[in-house]
């Protein structure tokens, strides 16, 4: 028998899914190894069927079959559901009842990463699990199989677009939509629901390239949007909607071209899933506006402020039932109607038949929302042996000032001017900051409370040159 064992590169184990540099701290003898180890997580746990799927980079399609040769190489049938957005794969775990899913993915990073991302049952496989696959694999510690697996073709895409039209709720209005889902994965399946709409559609960037020539594929920085936002003015359009390099992330900007940020647009959903959800918990991370929470309450929801990460999301909404959950970073999860899981196109689809159904434009909407004033997300480097500390040295201070904290994920201060946040981020080494005001002067405040407790734990202050975002 074959005796097998293996070591990452310790930087490509994150919390939420497994990433790295292609060539450098990736390598296509990983993907097997990761298919081999998560592939022995499987059939311990008693399972028989795993699905995969892969991305529109360049060093997919050399990672996937590796990946598939270590799933099968532990006796596992393997569906290969071939290039897809990443919540089609997670679409497909449900559809052909497979025990588990790996999707290789890059996401949001540059065009030199690639990564994968797991869920096991029907559910996100992440944290300590992820940590298991680096000890399984130095161990060889991997089930023994006498006969190989096998792996088969499957055509999820028809079959996903179909389910996620069943849940199209806006009548026959024609909207005038602009769609870019830059040169990722999820082109063809924007192309497809474009195209089964009903409206006027137009699709910018909509071959899937991963060099990503027109723009970076996140839909949460400004700058990659400015392409969509000009679109959606020379179509007079009703809103344009952008994806993340593997469509789990959703962009939208309104009629005027003015962006909704992640609880902006939270705001809009949440209202309307409230109305056959009343009483409803709906989660936040801890990076999202008061408005938000806020703005739940008024619609007789539940809010609920949680740790940042897709993965905590989906388990914590699980746990309190919640029908809808979303981030500042564009991961909208809908288990009304849908599955919990972080869907784009789908997330798409249900504002559509929001936007359908309002009487006035999206832009009135986001124009009656309470004005704020807060920082873009301040990420500065710490290492990984401090960042944690800092923030604790943080929290125990703010406790001896009798400073009011939420400290579901880092320190929330909430303050008469607003709020500030400080966390250490679970995928690289650095600390994260926000700060959100009523007014200027109140946000001056806030961002001089941030700068003197880094400082108090021997760090500089953050970089505040960036512009501040009021919404």
């Amino acid at each position: 028998m074959t005796v097998f064992n293996h070591r990452f590169n310790p930087t490509v184990l994150r919390e939420y899914d497994i990433r790295g540099i292609v060539g450098d701290t990736l390598k296509p003898e990983d993907a097997f190894a990761i298919g081999r180890c998560f592939g022995s997580v499987i059939v311990r746990n008693g399972g028989s069927k795993v699905a995969v799927g892969y991305d529109g980079r360049l060093s997919s399609p050399d990672m996937e079959p590796q990946l598939v040769a270590g799933l099968r190489a532990c006796g596992l049938e393997v569906l290969r559901v071939g290039l897809v957005a990443t919540p089609m794969l997670y679409y497909a775990a449900y559809a052909l009842e497979a025990d588990g899913a790996a999707m290789v993915t890059g996401s949001h990073n540059p065009p030199d990463y690639n990564g994968f991302k797991m869920m096991i049952g029907k559910k996100p496989f992440f944290g300590a699990q992820i940590q298991e696959i680096g000890r399984m694999a130095a161990e060889g510690d991997v089930v023994p199989v006498s006969t190989e697996g096998s792996d088969r073709q499957v055509d999820i895409a028809e079959d996903y677009v179909a389910r996620v039209l069943r849940d199209y709720d806006g009548g026959d209005r024609k909207l005038r939509v602009v769609w870019d889902p830059g040169n990722g994965s999820g082109c063809d399946v924007t192309k497809l629901l474009a195209a089964k709409l009903p409206g006027e559609h137009f699709v910018i960037n909509g071959t899937v390239d991963g060099t990503f020539p027109n723009h970076h594929p996140d839909p949460t920085v400004p700058k990659n949007l400015e392409q969509l936002i000009e679109e959606v003015a020379t179509q007079k359009a009703d809103l344009g909607i952008a994806f993340d390099g593997d469509a789990d992330r959703i962009g939208v900007v309104d009629d005027q071209g003015h962006i909704l940020f992640g609880d902006q647009l939270m705001v809009v959903l949440s209202r309307d899933v409230l109305k056959s959800k009343p009483g409803g918990t709906i989660i936040a991370d801890v990076k999202a506006s008061q408005v938000l929470f806020d703005e739940i309450a008024k619609a007789g929801g539940e809010p609920l402020m949680w740790k940042t990460g897709h993965s905590l999301i989906k388990a914590k909404m699980a746990e309190t039932g919640s029908p809808l959950a979303g981030e500042m970073s564009g991961h909208i999860f809908f288990a009304d109607k849908w599955y919990g899981f972080d869907d784009a196109p789908y997330s798409a689809l249900r504002l559509l038949g929001i936007v359908a159904r309002m009487d006035g434009p999206l832009s009135a909407v986001r124009a009656a929302l309470p004005q704020v004033i807060n920082t873009p997300e301040l990420r500065f480097d710490c290492s990984e042996d401090r960042k944690f500390a800092v923030v604790r040295e943080v929290k125990e201070r703010l406790a001896a000032e009798g400073a009011t904290v939420q400290d579901v994920d880092g320190v929330r201060v909430l303050t008469d001017d607003g709020w500030w946040l400080l966390r250490a981020s679970n995928t690289q080494a650095v600390l994260v900051a926000r700060c959100e005001a009523s007014s200027e002067a109140g946000l001056e405040r806030l961002k001089a409370q941030l700068s003197k407790q880094l400082q108090a734990s021997g760090l500089a202050a953050p970089d505040f040159s960036g512009e501040n975002a009021g919404h």
